[in-house]
């Protein structure tokens, strides 16, 4: 086991001892009805329970990279198959425990990879109750199970370019590329309280029209050049990605995005995170 400068006991201000000088963080990977669980060994707190592989972070390292750092560390499940849509955070005051939610891009055997794991298994969601659970894992299991669908955010590019007036029209490859940059960074950073998260990583999806067409997805953002109507492809993006989140101001557009499931947020709301 690596020791980090976060490796030490410490006490939060409700006067409990936790592991972790500046926090603990875990990852739930989930994939086609699954969560890939760590029983934890039986020489550690809780040994023979079952919850997130996890641990303490170090002063340098974000939650999402100490989760994945410390699966890595703990199972054989390689990080580069995870990609973190969201973090649930319970603060207890000078000390806090990160859930990093992540869609798996498979389900392969996850073996042991360290003395801190006696076993490991991808459950069932409806099989999770069912195990003896760590104790902090079990009190928020029930609120994590409702928040394992990855969202998406589904922009409308002419309709969020035609609301910032800074010279869009003499060059709209230009302006939807910016657009498509701008929002790759919001994506990357994360969009804070979002989705019933505490800071949200959504899958983006810029649905592109008439002479923008043709600028490329890049990483982080998925470019659609709509084939027709940009609004049809937008509900069809809407239709097939729920939970989602459609940027429109277009008032008919809005309708027939919610008549399939969808919520709604105005261009302000993505002006004003762009960078």
């Amino acid at each position: 086991m690596a020791v980090g400068d976060g490796d030490r006991v410490t006490r939060c201000a409700q006067g409990h001892l936790h592991w972790g000088r500046y926090g603990a963080a875990g990852v739930l990977p989930v994939r086609d009805g699954h969560v890939l669980l760590q029983q934890r060994a039986r020489w550690t707190p809780g040994g023979g329970t079952w919850g997130t592989f996890g641990g303490a972070r170090d002063s340098h390292e974000s939650a999402v990279e100490a989760a994945l750092r410390e699966v890595g560390e703990e199972s054989t499940l390689d990080p580069g198959l995870l990609r973190p849509f969201g973090e649930r955070v319970v603060d207890h005051g000078g000390w806090s425990y990160t859930t990093v939610l992540a869609v798996a891009a498979a389900m392969p055997e996850v073996r042991p990879g360290n003395s801190e794991t006696r076993a490991a298994a991808w459950v069932p969601l409806d099989g999770v109750p069912r195990l003896t659970l760590f104790p902090p894992f079990a009190a928020t299991w029930p609120e994590l199970v409702t928040l394992l669908a990855e969202p998406t955010l589904v922009v409308d590019c002419a309709n969020v370019m035609g609301s910032r007036p800074d010279g869009w029209w003499r060059d709209r490859p230009g302006a939807a590329t910016r657009l498509r940059d701008g929002l790759a960074e919001v994506v990357r950073a994360g969009v804070p309280d979002f989705a019933g998260l505490d800071r949200a990583y959504p899958r983006a999806v810029l649905v592109v029209e008439g002479q923008a067409k043709g600028i490329g997805s890049v990483e982080g953002v998925v470019v659609v050049d709509s084939p027709g109507e940009g609004d049809d492809e937008i509900v069809a993006q809407a239709e097939a990605n729920a939970p989602c989140w459609v940027v429109t101001a277009d008032r008919g557009l809005k309708a027939r995005c919610q008549d399939v499931g969808a919520q709604i947020l105005g261009p302000r709301w993505l002006l004003d995170r762009l960078p």
